[in-house]
């Protein structure tokens, strides 16, 4: 009996039998005949045929397949291997990136910029989360000010009183790798402004500077240290200032706070920046409770900084929020801003003792001791401290607060 034959298959456009062998596919799956492919245009990256091709920003055409890793650009529709974020804007390619203006604080593009005090451009997000308007007209400011420069109260001056945005080159005292800079905000009568500036500057000696902080009314200044190690800061600041400061009449209240910077590199890696990050925000009620303060305007414990603490570790500060509980977007130092204003001694000296102390504890701090020793808790933390002698201020303020166990 003599074997059956298949009989040539069918092109799909002309409905023409063609040799099995010369039918011709196309990326779409198509099956046509030589003639009927030559009027199918070719991918110009991988050579098949297709009838659908996407045009790129570099005047290519390719097929569904090739252009599957690409993007398209929100404007101007072309596809791009490269793509710039636009804030308000979606993605568009490197070209019409361009033509948007850059954020002044972010540095991303944006499509709508608002401009602040002093002449910066910011992108509705940072316009967002760190500016509001003057309470006096419509300029944007600072959310820790609450006057720009032009409707600011009339206060008293000093010519030893820095503008807001005075930031020298840091002086480093001490030996690391971790140094600590305190911003301490206090507040003062008019009549005893003078006194309190000299008195302060007089004690400092180049160990800090003062700064004018509109958020501090009606009069007062912002004290601001050079980094330090916390041997240095406990044993040669000018500790004697706090009190001389508060028998002139100076004060503090709800409304100032303390800054602790915490330089980057005083970390061993982005695990013990991890485990340092995690440990503040998993004891938020005991940490707050150190503080004397809990301020979700200026100090936030959120939810989405707690989502992304391994992000934060590793280096990433995009859309990073300033007022967090820690605050990741300066370049070289993480900014812990949970703490109360005070010009008691044992305060100001035990939030500079947690800073140190915490990054010291979560540097030794093993996943064996996380698993079976409650590495993460605060009575771990604190006895831990007990050993310690040299973070005895800290141990005392944790007893006075009644949070030491």
């Amino acid at each position: 009996m003599p074997a059956s034959t298949l009989a040539d298959p069918l092109c799909e456009d002309c409905s023409d039998p063609t040799p099995r062998h010369e039918m011709v596919s196309t990326i779409e799956g198509e099956r046509l005949c030589g003639d009927c492919a030559e009027d199918v245009p070719r991918c110009d990256q991988c050579a098949n045929y297709s009838r659908e091709r996407a045009l790129t920003v570099e005047e290519t055409y390719l097929c569904g397949d090739c252009v599957h890793d690409w993007h398209r650009c929100a404007d101007c529709d072309l596809y791009t291997r490269h793509v710039t974020a636009v804030v308000g804007g979606g993605d568009v390619c490197q070209g019409c990136g361009e033509n948007y203006p850059s954020c002044s604080d972010c540095g991303y593009r944006a499509a709508e910029i608002s401009t602040v005090s002093g002449g910066g451009e910011v992108c509705a997000t940072c316009a967002d989360e760190d500016y509001h308007e003057c309470a006096a007209c419509y300029t944007l400011i600072s959310r820790e000010d609450t006057y720009c420069r032009a409707c600011a109260p009339e206060r008293s001056r000093h010519s030893k009183v820095h503008p807001w945005d005075h930031k020298p080159s840091p002086r480093f005292h001490g030996e690391g790798p971790l140094f600590l800079g305190l911003e301490l905000e206090i507040k003062t009568p008019s009549g005893v402004f003078t006194d309190a500036v000299d008195t302060a500057v007089d004690q400092l000696g180049d160990l800090g500077y003062l700064k004018e902080d509109s958020s501090i009314s009606p009069c007062g200044f912002e004290l601001v240290t050079h980094p330090m190690s916390y041997a240095y800061v406990r044993e040669r600041f000018p500790w004697q200032l706090l009190n001389r400061l508060r028998l002139l009449g100076a004060y503090t209240d709800e409304h100032v706070g303390i800054h602790i910077h915490l330089s980057r590199a005083g970390f061993d890696s982005p695990a013990h920046i991890y485990r340092w990050l995690k440990f503040v925000y998993r004891n938020e009620t005991q940490v707050t409770t150190l503080a004397r303060r809990c301020s979700p305007e200026w100090a936030k414990f959120s939810t989405d900084a707690r989502s992304r603490l391994w992000e934060y570790a590793h280096g990433t500060r995009d859309y990073a929020y300033r007022y967090e509980a820690v605050n990741v977007r300066p370049e070289h130092t993480f900014e812990l801003r949970v703490f109360a204003s005070s010009l008691q001694r044992q305060q100001v000296q035990a939030a500079l003792a947690f800073a140190a102390a915490s990054v010291d504890y979560t540097r030794g701090l093993s996943a064996a001791q996380i698993a079976r020793r409650n590495g993460w808790e605060w009575s771990a933390f604190t006895a831990w401290l007990r050993s310690r002698p040299h973070y005895v201020v800290l141990l005392t303020e944790l007893e006075a607060l009644t949070c030491a166990s």
